[in-house]
């Protein structure tokens, strides 16, 4: 199976809806010029004047909210429907970000430059088989002394099934997950259907990769909330944190890692 082709054709169709959702809110989004959350602005710091690099971009809010910050941006994402509406994104709010369409693992084929920053988060990894190799990507993009800053939703929580009754999946696998989708997550009634191909990643897996490719840790965290309400049966702890009913404060959600190349 073309994992590529299948997971391109279901964002595609994602992008669609996630631009028109109230999970994104566009129109509020043009008006505060900021889709970023606090954990990532803290580890990003001072940006003004930097080249970022942002993977996996989707249509670009984050993106943009990066140029707003003073970067550089180039950001990068295989769906040719969420490059489109980056574009568009991008005019309408007078940004200057720099819009890829590529794979990760494809990038240096279309890209040569090197980054003080390479930016990637929330449900960006699972999204690719292969953590040394894409270490590797993310380590040939970066200058010596350039920054990865990776805040992405922790392993844990993929374990579970939707509902988070059960544990369905291996913490850690090889092997792809196949599954077929009504909905999408920013807009579960949505009149759309899909297949995915996705894969488990544990924590060591991660870090290791990036060890591995000359990527010194400088800092990792783990948080029992997630900044976003994207999952089912959830509850609002706090303005602007989720947890998952009956699971608070019991199971990590997100982790963050930001490590400095040598």
């Amino acid at each position: 199976m073309n994992y590529i082709q299948v997971n391109r054709k279901l964002w595609d169709q994602k992008t669609e809806f996630h631009y028109e959702s109230e999970f994104y809110d566009v129109e509020d989004f043009i008006k505060t010029e900021n889709s970023l959350n606090p954990i990532e602005i803290d580890l990003l710091g001072n940006l003004n004047g930097k080249k970022l690099l942002h993977l996996q971009c989707h249509f670009g809010q984050d993106s943009i909210s990066l140029s707003k910050l003073g970067a550089d941006v180039t950001a990068v994402d295989f769906s040719s429907k969420a490059i489109e509406k980056a574009r568009i994104l991008n005019g309408k709010m007078n940004a200057n970000v720099r819009f890829i369409e590529s794979d990760v693992y494809k990038l240096p084929e279309v890209l040569d430059q090197k980054f003080d920053v390479v930016y990637t988060s929330y449900g960006v990894l699972g999204w690719l088989p292969d953590m040394n190799k894409w270490a590797e990507i993310v380590s040939s993009f970066l200058k010596p002394g350039g920054m990865l800053v990776l805040v992405e939703f922790h392993p844990v929580v993929w374990m579970f099934s939707d509902d988070f009754k059960k544990i369905e999946f291996k913490y850690s696998d090889q092997d792809p997950i196949i599954e077929e989708y009504q909905g999408t997550y920013a807009d579960r009634d949505a009149a759309m259907t899909g297949k995915s191909v996705c894969w488990n990643h544990g924590l060591s897996t991660v870090l290791d990769g990036l060890i591995r490719h000359k990527l010194e840790i400088r800092g990792f965290e783990e948080h029992s909330y997630s900044p976003y309400d994207c999952f089912e049966n959830t509850v609002e702890v706090e303005k602007g944190k989720y947890m998952i009913k009956g699971l608070e404060q019991k199971i990590p959600m997100i982790y963050s890692v930001k490590a400095v190349k040598k």
